[in-house]
Protein backbone atom coordinates (compact mmCIF):
# COMPACT_ATOMS: atom_id res chain seq x y z
CA UNK A 1 0.00 0.00 0.00
CA UNK A 2 1.24 3.23 -0.87
CA UNK A 3 2.77 5.61 1.87
CA UNK A 4 0.89 8.28 3.94
CA UNK A 5 1.25 10.92 5.87
CA UNK A 6 2.00 10.80 9.32
CA UNK A 7 -0.71 12.97 10.58
CA UNK A 8 -3.25 12.02 8.08
CA UNK A 9 -2.67 8.49 9.43
CA UNK A 10 -3.43 9.18 12.88
CA UNK A 11 -6.97 11.08 11.76
CA UNK A 12 -7.80 8.40 10.25
CA UNK A 13 -8.88 6.90 13.81
CA UNK A 14 -10.96 9.85 13.97
CA UNK A 15 -9.74 10.39 17.83
CA UNK A 16 -8.09 13.20 16.78
CA UNK A 17 -7.76 16.09 14.04
CA UNK A 18 -4.77 16.40 11.65
CA UNK A 19 -3.89 19.36 13.60
CA UNK A 20 -4.13 17.58 16.88
CA UNK A 21 -2.19 14.94 15.08
CA UNK A 22 0.88 17.45 14.65
CA UNK A 23 0.34 18.46 17.93
CA UNK A 24 0.97 14.81 19.11
CA UNK A 25 4.36 14.13 16.93
CA UNK A 26 5.68 17.82 17.86
CA UNK A 27 5.57 16.52 21.89
CA UNK A 28 7.09 13.41 21.09
CA UNK A 29 3.66 11.23 22.23
CA UNK A 30 4.09 9.20 19.14
CA UNK A 31 6.43 6.10 18.04
CA UNK A 32 6.42 4.38 14.63
CA UNK A 33 7.96 1.00 14.90
CA UNK A 34 9.20 1.93 18.27
CA UNK A 35 11.25 5.29 17.56
CA UNK A 36 9.89 8.43 18.25
CA UNK A 37 8.66 10.62 15.13
CA UNK A 38 9.97 13.36 13.45
CA UNK A 39 7.81 15.17 11.72
CA UNK A 40 3.80 15.43 10.62
CA UNK A 41 4.88 15.05 7.02
CA UNK A 42 7.02 12.12 7.14
CA UNK A 43 5.96 9.19 5.27
CA UNK A 44 4.82 6.01 6.80
CA UNK A 45 4.08 2.70 5.81
CA UNK A 46 0.19 1.32 6.76
CA UNK A 47 1.43 -1.56 7.89
CA UNK A 48 4.02 0.31 10.35
CA UNK A 49 3.39 0.14 14.17
CA UNK A 50 2.11 3.44 14.81
CA UNK A 51 1.58 4.51 18.13
CA UNK A 52 0.20 7.49 20.74
CA UNK A 53 1.23 7.44 24.43
CA UNK A 54 1.57 3.66 24.29
CA UNK A 55 -1.52 2.88 22.39
CA UNK A 56 -1.56 1.21 19.45
CA UNK A 57 -3.55 2.33 16.30
CA UNK A 58 -5.44 0.81 13.83
CA UNK A 59 -4.98 2.36 10.60
CA UNK A 60 -7.94 2.23 8.08
CA UNK A 61 -7.78 4.29 4.48
CA UNK A 62 -11.24 4.02 4.16
CA UNK A 63 -14.06 3.42 6.43
CA UNK A 64 -17.30 1.35 5.84
CA UNK A 65 -19.86 0.53 8.29
CA UNK A 66 -23.23 -1.11 8.03
CA UNK A 67 -26.03 0.47 10.25
CA UNK A 68 -29.17 -0.84 11.51
CA UNK A 69 -30.81 1.84 10.91
CA UNK A 70 -34.09 2.56 12.82
CA UNK A 71 -36.78 4.81 11.76
CA UNK A 72 -36.98 8.36 12.73
CA UNK A 73 -33.04 9.34 11.41
CA UNK A 74 -32.44 11.35 8.48
CA UNK A 75 -29.76 9.55 5.85
CA UNK A 76 -27.66 13.09 5.52
CA UNK A 77 -25.11 14.02 7.50
CA UNK A 78 -26.55 17.17 9.06
CA UNK A 79 -29.80 18.71 8.67
CA UNK A 80 -31.49 21.00 10.45
CA UNK A 81 -35.29 19.21 10.19
CA UNK A 82 -34.04 16.47 13.16
CA UNK A 83 -31.88 13.69 14.14
CA UNK A 84 -29.28 12.15 11.33
CA UNK A 85 -27.79 8.71 11.11
CA UNK A 86 -24.12 10.26 11.64
CA UNK A 87 -26.06 11.31 15.54
CA UNK A 88 -25.59 7.58 16.20
CA UNK A 89 -21.97 7.07 15.94
CA UNK A 90 -19.43 7.48 18.20
CA UNK A 91 -17.63 11.13 18.06
CA UNK A 92 -14.20 9.92 17.08
CA UNK A 93 -16.43 8.09 14.30
CA UNK A 94 -18.10 11.29 13.16
CA UNK A 95 -14.86 12.77 12.52
CA UNK A 96 -13.94 10.92 9.71
CA UNK A 97 -16.10 12.63 7.12
CA UNK A 98 -18.35 9.71 6.44
CA UNK A 99 -21.54 9.74 4.57
CA UNK A 100 -24.63 7.41 3.79
CA UNK A 101 -24.32 5.58 0.46
CA UNK A 102 -27.35 6.93 -0.58
CA UNK A 103 -30.89 7.76 1.16
CA UNK A 104 -33.13 5.52 3.21
CA UNK A 105 -36.85 7.63 4.52
CA UNK A 106 -36.90 8.98 7.82
CA UNK A 107 -39.32 6.26 8.33
CA UNK A 108 -37.57 3.36 6.72
CA UNK A 109 -35.54 0.77 8.90
CA UNK A 110 -32.88 -1.55 7.93
CA UNK A 111 -29.31 -1.72 5.86
CA UNK A 112 -27.47 1.29 5.49
CA UNK A 113 -23.81 1.85 4.63
CA UNK A 114 -21.84 4.24 5.78
CA UNK A 115 -18.35 5.19 4.45
CA UNK A 116 -15.56 8.29 3.60
CA UNK A 117 -15.10 6.19 0.02
CA UNK A 118 -15.96 8.29 -2.57
CA UNK A 119 -15.65 6.28 -5.84
CA UNK A 120 -16.95 3.14 -4.37
CA UNK A 121 -19.79 4.73 -3.15
CA UNK A 122 -20.58 6.28 -6.25
CA UNK A 123 -20.19 2.89 -7.95
CA UNK A 124 -22.65 1.50 -6.12
CA UNK A 125 -25.36 4.63 -6.59
CA UNK A 126 -24.70 4.59 -10.24
CA UNK A 127 -27.92 3.78 -12.51
CA UNK A 128 -25.22 2.07 -14.98
CA UNK A 129 -24.65 -0.83 -12.54
CA UNK A 130 -28.33 -1.47 -11.03
CA UNK A 131 -27.27 -2.35 -7.66
CA UNK A 132 -30.15 -4.06 -6.71
CA UNK A 133 -31.65 -2.98 -3.18
CA UNK A 134 -34.23 -5.64 -1.52
CA UNK A 135 -36.80 -4.20 1.13
CA UNK A 136 -39.08 -5.91 3.11
CA UNK A 137 -42.60 -4.65 2.92
CA UNK A 138 -45.86 -4.61 5.20
CA UNK A 139 -49.17 -3.21 3.00
CA UNK A 140 -52.43 -2.38 3.54
CA UNK A 141 -54.26 -4.37 1.28
CA UNK A 142 -53.91 -8.16 0.04
CA UNK A 143 -51.30 -7.89 -2.89
CA UNK A 144 -52.44 -10.87 -6.03
CA UNK A 145 -50.34 -11.89 -8.77
CA UNK A 146 -51.56 -8.95 -10.93
CA UNK A 147 -49.51 -6.73 -8.88
CA UNK A 148 -46.12 -9.04 -9.37
CA UNK A 149 -47.06 -8.29 -13.04
CA UNK A 150 -47.22 -5.21 -12.76
CA UNK A 151 -43.82 -4.43 -11.04
CA UNK A 152 -42.61 -7.01 -13.61
CA UNK A 153 -43.18 -4.95 -16.74
CA UNK A 154 -42.29 -1.61 -14.96
CA UNK A 155 -44.53 0.81 -13.87
CA UNK A 156 -45.29 4.65 -13.92
CA UNK A 157 -46.66 6.12 -11.62
CA UNK A 158 -47.39 10.06 -11.60
CA UNK A 159 -44.03 11.74 -13.32
CA UNK A 160 -42.02 8.61 -11.53
CA UNK A 161 -41.04 6.03 -14.30
CA UNK A 162 -39.65 2.51 -12.57
CA UNK A 163 -37.52 -0.09 -14.30
CA UNK A 164 -39.05 -3.53 -13.84
CA UNK A 165 -38.60 -4.38 -10.85
CA UNK A 166 -39.57 -7.57 -8.33
CA UNK A 167 -42.55 -8.40 -6.27
CA UNK A 168 -42.31 -11.60 -3.85
CA UNK A 169 -45.41 -12.08 -1.99
CA UNK A 170 -44.85 -13.31 1.18
CA UNK A 171 -48.29 -13.52 3.00
CA UNK A 172 -51.79 -11.84 1.20
CA UNK A 173 -54.24 -10.63 3.59
CA UNK A 174 -55.54 -7.29 4.97
CA UNK A 175 -52.24 -6.71 5.37
CA UNK A 176 -49.86 -8.36 2.94
CA UNK A 177 -46.12 -8.55 3.26
CA UNK A 178 -43.70 -9.17 0.54
CA UNK A 179 -40.06 -8.71 -0.73
CA UNK A 180 -39.56 -6.18 -3.30
CA UNK A 181 -36.25 -5.85 -5.23
CA UNK A 182 -35.06 -2.47 -7.04
CA UNK A 183 -32.58 -2.21 -9.47
CA UNK A 184 -32.82 1.69 -9.35
CA UNK A 185 -33.12 3.74 -6.17
CA UNK A 186 -35.07 6.48 -6.86
CA UNK A 187 -37.06 8.87 -4.30
CA UNK A 188 -39.48 6.95 -2.32
CA UNK A 189 -39.87 4.73 -5.03
CA UNK A 190 -41.30 1.39 -3.01
CA UNK A 191 -43.47 3.40 -1.15
CA UNK A 192 -44.54 5.05 -4.78
CA UNK A 193 -45.26 2.15 -6.63
CA UNK A 194 -47.25 0.21 -3.81
CA UNK A 195 -49.22 3.01 -3.42
CA UNK A 196 -50.33 3.24 -7.24
CA UNK A 197 -51.56 -0.41 -6.37
CA UNK A 198 -53.74 1.28 -4.02
CA UNK A 199 -51.53 -0.94 -1.27
CA UNK A 200 -49.83 1.91 0.40
CA UNK A 201 -46.61 1.21 2.58
CA UNK A 202 -47.17 0.51 6.53
CA UNK A 203 -43.86 -0.44 7.36
CA UNK A 204 -40.71 -0.70 4.70
CA UNK A 205 -36.68 -2.18 5.95
CA UNK A 206 -33.98 -2.41 3.79
CA UNK A 207 -32.55 -6.40 4.16
CA UNK A 208 -30.02 -5.93 1.20
CA UNK A 209 -28.03 -3.84 -0.79
CA UNK A 210 -25.77 -5.67 -3.55
CA UNK A 211 -23.88 -8.57 -2.29
CA UNK A 212 -24.53 -7.43 1.62
CA UNK A 213 -27.39 -8.77 3.85
CA UNK A 214 -28.21 -7.31 6.93
CA UNK A 215 -26.46 -8.55 9.69
CA UNK A 216 -29.04 -10.05 11.36
CA UNK A 217 -27.16 -9.95 14.94
CA UNK A 218 -27.25 -6.06 14.62
CA UNK A 219 -30.16 -4.58 16.76
CA UNK A 220 -31.60 -1.59 15.64
CA UNK A 221 -29.51 1.80 15.78
CA UNK A 222 -26.50 -0.92 16.73
CA UNK A 223 -23.69 -0.54 13.84
CA UNK A 224 -20.33 -2.46 13.00
CA UNK A 225 -17.50 -2.29 10.48
CA UNK A 226 -17.74 -4.15 7.50
CA UNK A 227 -15.20 -7.19 7.28
CA UNK A 228 -12.48 -7.63 4.71
CA UNK A 229 -14.46 -10.10 3.18
CA UNK A 230 -17.75 -8.00 2.76
CA UNK A 231 -15.84 -4.83 1.18
CA UNK A 232 -14.01 -7.31 -1.14
CA UNK A 233 -17.02 -8.59 -2.30
CA UNK A 234 -18.49 -4.98 -2.77
CA UNK A 235 -15.20 -3.49 -4.95
CA UNK A 236 -15.41 -6.89 -6.80
CA UNK A 237 -19.47 -6.85 -6.93
CA UNK A 238 -21.09 -6.69 -10.99
CA UNK A 239 -23.93 -8.64 -11.54
CA UNK A 240 -27.55 -7.88 -9.93
CA UNK A 241 -28.49 -9.68 -7.06
CA UNK A 242 -32.21 -10.80 -8.41
CA UNK A 243 -31.47 -14.18 -7.80
CA UNK A 244 -29.90 -14.64 -4.80
CA UNK A 245 -32.54 -14.90 -1.69
CA UNK A 246 -32.99 -13.64 1.22
CA UNK A 247 -33.43 -14.45 4.59
CA UNK A 248 -36.16 -15.39 5.40
CA UNK A 249 -38.06 -12.48 7.46
CA UNK A 250 -39.08 -12.73 11.37
CA UNK A 251 -41.07 -10.09 13.20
Amino acid sequence: MEKQRLDKMIASTGKWSRREAKDLIRQGRVLVNGAVARSAEEKTDPAAAVSVDGELLEYRRYTWIMLNKPAGYLSATEDGRGPTVLDLLPENLRRQGLFPVGRLDKDTEGLLLLTNEGGLAHDLLSPKRHVDKVYYARVAGCLTETDCKAFEAGMTVGDLACLPAGLEILSAAAESEAYVTLHEGKFHQVKRMLAGLGKPVLYLERIRMGPLELDSGLSRGAFRFLTENELERLRGFDNPTKNVKCSPKTQ
